[in-house]
C-alpha cells in the first residue's frame, strides 16, 4: 500500500500508441494504487508530477490492519465511495463533445482552480492544453 505524503503522483497505462492514460492523480493525504491490493499485477506505472514523498506498507500488513481496526477499514471505504463519486462526474465530463461544455461542467463541480492548475483541468477534463487555453481565452474576450 502507498500513501502519498506530499506532492501528486498519477497513475498511468501505457497505451499501444505511445501515449499514456492518466487514471488517478493522488495527492497528499491519498492512497495510490490501492486496487492493486487484490490484484496479481497492476498495468500502471506510477509518475511523479510534482517532487513527492510516498510512505509505504506491505500488503499483508494493510490488510491484517484493516481487518483489526474497523475505523480503519470504514474510512478506506468512505475514501473509495467518494473516490467513485469523483469518477462518475468525470466520466460524464468526458462524455461531452465540446471543450466549453466539459469546462463548464468541471467549473460547476470544482469551482475556478488555483493559478497554475489550469493544465491539471485540462487533464482532468480530457482536453490538450493548448485548447483549454483557446478557450479560456474566448471566454476573457
Amino acid at each position: 500500500m502507498y500513501l502519498v505524503g506530499s506532492g501528486a503522483v498519477a497513475l498511468e497505462r501505457p497505451m499501444k500508441d505511445g501515449t499514456a492514460l492518466t487514471l488517478h492523480t493522488a495527492t497528499a493525504g491519498t492512497a495510490l494504487a490501492e486496487a492493486s491490493l487484490f490484484a496479481e499485477t497492476y498495468h500502471c506505472d506510477a509518475v511523479a508530477r510534482t517532487p513527492a514523498q510516498i510512505a509505504t506498507m506491505p500488503r499483508a500488513d494493510f490488510l491484517a490492519a484493516l481487518r483489526d481496526e474497523p475505523n480503519a477499514a470504514l474510512s478506506l471505504i468512505e475514501t473509495h465511495a467518494r473516490e467513485v463519486q469523483a469518477q462518475r462526474a468525470r466520466i460524464e465530463i468526458l462524455r461531452l463533445r465540446r471543450v466549453t461544455d466539459r469546462l463548464d461542467a468541471w467549473l460547476d463541480l470544482h469551482g475556478e482552480p488555483e493559478k497554475g492548475e489550469w493544465i491539471r483541468v485540462a487533464d482532468q477534463i480530457g482536453v490538450s492544453p493548448p485548447a483549454l487555453y483557446r478557450e479560456l481565452a474566448r471566454r476573457r474576450t
